[in-house]
This record gives structure tokens, C-alpha cells and sequence, in this order.
């Protein structure tokens, strides 16, 4: 049983990382330490995190499909590739080495908030794709999914610039399908760890109360400002994963 004031300080990181989360990824960050702090076990921590912020991400998918920054049929198949992805990398994890990702992954992500922070072009308006949409974006969700199943830090960046770079979205409606996906990815990891009994409800429950006001704030923040809103804090979200993998691995 968690100390009541334990509770509401979870409730209140719950909703700062479900406004984080809903604008560019990684609130996880916030989370994960916090609940640690608590006293929940590793593995605790990361179920009962991955259950609070699927509620979050949830209303945030749902804001931005309601204002028409997401297409779920366009995304269907990406939704099957994603979650098939991430429930094969969360069953084999155990099985592979991951210590190369602890280098690899803050590199990537100092790239991502490099392209984000120079590339010129950025914008809310949409542009020339550079893949066929239908096919390619279900094999950037197995890929991206897989990978959130087996190490997790950078997921919603990693989706982000995908949907920017190779299928030319605008920022913001890559945000929101960026969001979809990750609900996906996230789902799918968790029915292995509800399987498992690993989540702690209770402080699932409180956290997820703070994401559902953080992910609706969050989301309509990222509508009404776009690209000037989270452009900018993809590359500060990006780059404070990169340190705290690289400093606290």
C-alpha cells in the first residue's frame, strides 16, 4: 500500500509526461525515475509505467483524430505490423544482448534532434513522400515496434522522424500518428507484463487520472502551436534521453 502522498505526487509526474508524451515522446523519462523512487521493483516500474502512459497516449490518439491529424484507416496495417512487432521483441528480450543499444540508441537520438533542429524545411505543411505510404509504413512500425519491445528510449522520436523524413507528413500530423503507433507498441508490451502480474494498480490507477488531463492538454497544445511547439521539444526530448542513456544507462 502506497503512502497517500506517494500517490499524489505520482498523480501530478503522470500528468507532466502525459503532456510530454503527447508532443513529442518520452515521458517515460519522468515516470520510470518516480516510480522507482517509490519503492516499486525494476520490473514493476516498467509495467505500471507502460499501463499509466497507454492511457495518456489513448486520449491524446484520440484528440488528434478528432481535429484530423490521423487517418487509423490509412493506419491499420501499420497497427497489426506495429503490435506484432513489439510483442516478438518484448517475448525474445531476454534472449539477446542489448548492451550494443546503450551506445547505439544516444547517437541516433542526437541525430534525430540535430535533423530537427537544422533541417530548414520543417513545418506543418505536408510534402513529397520519398516511400509509397501503403507499403513502407507498416515496415517502419514492425521495425520501431520491435525495437520498443526489446529496449523502448526514443520510440515516439524514432516514429516522428520516420513519418517526417521518408513519408513527408507535417509535424504535427506526424505527432499523431507518431501517437498511434506508440499506443500500439505500448499495448502490446504491456499484455505480456498484466499477463506476468507485474503491474501495481494502485499506482498505475493515480498516474493514469494525471495522464489523461496531461495527454489532452498536451495534444491540444500540440494542434493549436505545431511545428513551433514541437519541433523544439522533440530536439530537447531527444537529446535529454541521449544524456541520461549515456550518463545512467
Amino acid at each position: 500500500m502506497l503512502d497517500p502522498l506517494i500517490l499524489v505526487a505520482l498523480a501530478c509526474v503522470g500528468a507532466l509526461a502525459g503532456f510530454v508524451d503527447a508532443v513529442a515522446g518520452g515521458g517515460g523519462m519522468v515516470t520510470v525515475p518516480a516510480l522507482l523512487s517509490a519503492g516499486l521493483p525494476p520490473i514493476a516500474a516498467l509495467a505500471t509505467n507502460k499501463m499509466q502512459s497507454s492511457i495518456g497516449t489513448t486520449i491524446a490518439v484520440l484528440t488528434y483524430w478528432r481535429r484530423g491529424f490521423v487517418s487509423v484507416r490509412a493506419l491499420l496495417p501499420s497497427v497489426a505490423a506495429t503490435f506484432a512487432g513489439s510483442m516478438i521483441g518484448a517475448l525474445i528480450v531476454k534472449q539477446i544482448d542489448t548492451s550494443l543499444l546503450n551506445v547505439a540508441v544516444p547517437i541516433a537520438l542526437i541525430g534525430v534532434a540535430l535533423y530537427f533542429l537544422f533541417a530548414p524545411s520543417l513545418s506543418d505543411a505536408d510534402r513529397v513522400s520519398r516511400l509509397p505510404f501503403p507499403r513502407w509504413v507498416p515496415l517502419l512500425g514492425f521495425v520501431i515496434g520491435f525495437y520498443d519491445g526489446v529496449f523502448g528510449p526514443g520510440t515516439g522520436s524514432f516514429f516522428t522522424i520516420g513519418f517526417v523524413l521518408l513519408f513527408g507528413l507535417g509535424i504535427t500530423k506526424a505527432a499523431g500518428n507518431t501517437k498511434l503507433l506508440n499506443l500500439v507498441s505500448n499495448l502490446s508490451a504491456l499484455v505480456i507484463f498484466i499477463h506476468g502480474g507485474d503491474v501495481v494498480w494502485q499506482a498505475a490507477i493515480v498516474m493514469a487520472g494525471g495522464q489523461v488531463i496531461g495527454g489532452y492538454v498536451g495534444a491540444r497544445a500540440g494542434i493549436r502551436f505545431g511545428a513551433k511547439l514541437i519541433r523544439p521539444l522533440v530536439v530537447v526530448v531527444s537529446v535529454a534521453m541521449a544524456v541520461k542513456l549515456l550518463v545512467w544507462p
